[in-house]
Order: structure tokens, then sequence, then C-alpha cells
């Protein structure tokens, strides 16, 4: 069995004992890897972009205090509450690739090279099961956003008075989310992605799951405060999923993630103290 180095949280900096030279393998596996990449991360932005001009076309819920409520949240004529959750849930699959991906591509290719000298196709199915893994983390959190964004809606068309304080309240936690980026908390899930010390990993199909599975919980323990303004500022609205990818990604890659962290969090804050602001003038 082959072993592999992580690093960060169980890591995600790998590297082979005795190392990978760089031979012309080498060069296929990355343009293979590349490749299959790059054809996962665009069919997930066509349909995220088919999606959106779906949800946009069908309009949103006036409410009281001059929001729309996004649909996404309600269910269709007809149809039941699984079927709404199914399709919320199918839409938030078709984006995750396309939000996750440029910034996981790195953490995956490094497990890639790890390998070694294991043979090219099983190397290609334990990447692929890592990035497996990470990206179950990331359906099974917005299986449970659903309910209780769905919940929460159900309860501002019932009440007016909720209705009319979920524009500050949306402030506030984007307010909130710019302070999280400041946070020890942050920092440490952030460093789960960086260059750290690490522990002995198997190279076998389990660790490899349970690897993908350690990374989608520390990314979306680290990106709470992101995906929070995502869902708050309409997640089908593509400016914004735009601006949320482009703060993930470079927090995760950039030379000083944590610094880089903290200038997105004085962003955040601006931005919420500005909603809160706004909320309050037309309140």
């Amino acid at each position: 069995m082959t072993d592999i180095t992580s690093s960060g949280c169980h890591g995600a900096h790998l590297r082979c004992r005795g190392g990978v030279a760089p031979d012309a393998s080498d060069r296929t596996a990355r343009a293979a890897f590349c490749g299959v990449s790059a054809l996962l991360f665009a069919a997930s932005v066509v349909t995220t972009i088919a999606w959106s001009r779906s949800m946009t076309a069908m309009g949103g819920l006036p409410m009281s205090g001059g929001w729309m409520l996004p649909v996404m949240w309600t269910r269709m004529c007809g149809e039941s509450w699984l079927g709404a959750a199914a399709s919320f849930l199918a839409m938030w699959t078709a984006m995750m690739p396309a939000m996750m991906l440029p910034a996981m591509m790195p953490t995956l290719w490094r497990y890639r090279r790890a390998l070694g000298r294991t043979a090219a196709d099983a190397a290609g199915r334990l990447t692929a099961l890592v990035g497996a893994g990470y990206f179950v983390v990331w359906v099974l959190s917005g299986a449970a956003l659903f309910p209780l964004g769905a919940a929460l809606a159900g309860i501002e068309m019932q009440q007016p008075v909720l209705a009319r304080a979920a524009p500050l309240a949306a402030g506030a936690i984007v307010l909130l989310a710019g302070v999280m980026q400041f946070t020890a908390w942050k920092a440490d899930h952030l460093a789960c992605f960086r260059d750290a010390p690490g522990h002995s990993l198997p190279a076998d199909a389990a660790a490899a799951l349970r690897h993908g599975l350690r990374l989608g919980l520390h990314c979306s323990a680290g990106s709470a405060g992101l995906t929070a303004i995502l869902l708050v500022s309409d997640m089908m609205d593509l400016r914004v999923m735009a601006v949320v990818t482009a703060a993930i990604t470079l927090e995760r890659l950039a030379p000083s993630g944590e610094a880089t962290a903290r200038v997105i969090g004085a962003v955040a804050c601006t931005a919420g103290l500005l909603l809160i602001a706004r909320a309050a003038s037309l309140g």
C-alpha cells in the first residue's frame, strides 16, 4: 500500500515519499486532470447560468418591507415539499462545482501527485473519491439548509412584521459574516487548505473518501460566513455568486490566506453596515 502525507488538519498538502519526478507521465496526468476538471467546471457553470435565468424569469414573491422572496424557498403550484426540496438540492448540487472547484483543484492535484507510482487509473479513481467526498459534504449542507430556509420563508409570509425586518436582518448577517473572517476559528479551518505539517495517510479508497470528507467539513465550516452572504443576497444571483466564489478562491490560493480573509472580512463588514443603514432608512 502506498503511503502519502497529508497536511493541515488531516491535510490538504500531500507529498509522495521520495517525491515525484516531473516526467512525461506526470505531464499526461496533469493534462487529464485539468481536462476533466475543466469539463466539470464548464458543465456546472452552464447549468448554473441556465437555472439562474429560469429562476429570474419566475421572479419572486413581494414581501412587506419592499423586498422579494426568492421562489426557491417556496413550493410551486401543485408541488409537494419533497419535490421543492429535491429541486433546491439539484440546483445546489449543480452550482457547487462552479463555486468550489477553482479553490479545490490545487488540493486535488497535490493529492494526485502524491500518489507517486500508483497506476494512473487507480490514482485517478482515488483522486475522484477525494473530490466526491468533498462535494458530498456540500450536498448534505444544502439538504440541511433547505428546510431552514423554507421554514423561515413560511414564517415571513405569515408574519408581515418579521418580513419587514428581513432586510435589516440580512445586513446584520452580512456584518456578522465579515466579523467571522477575523476569528481564529476561521483561520484554523483555512489552514487546512494550506501548507502545514501532517500525518501519514494510506492511499486506498476508504482513506481517500475520508480525506475528501474531512476537506469538505473544514471547507464548509470555514466558508460558513461567505455561504451565509450568498444565501441572504439571493443565491441564484450570478453577480453575488461570482463575488463569493472569487472570495473563497482567493483566501485559499493567495500567498497570505489569512490576510486575504481579513481583507474580505473588512469588505463584508462595510457591506453589512451599508445594508443595515439602508434598511433602517427605509423602515
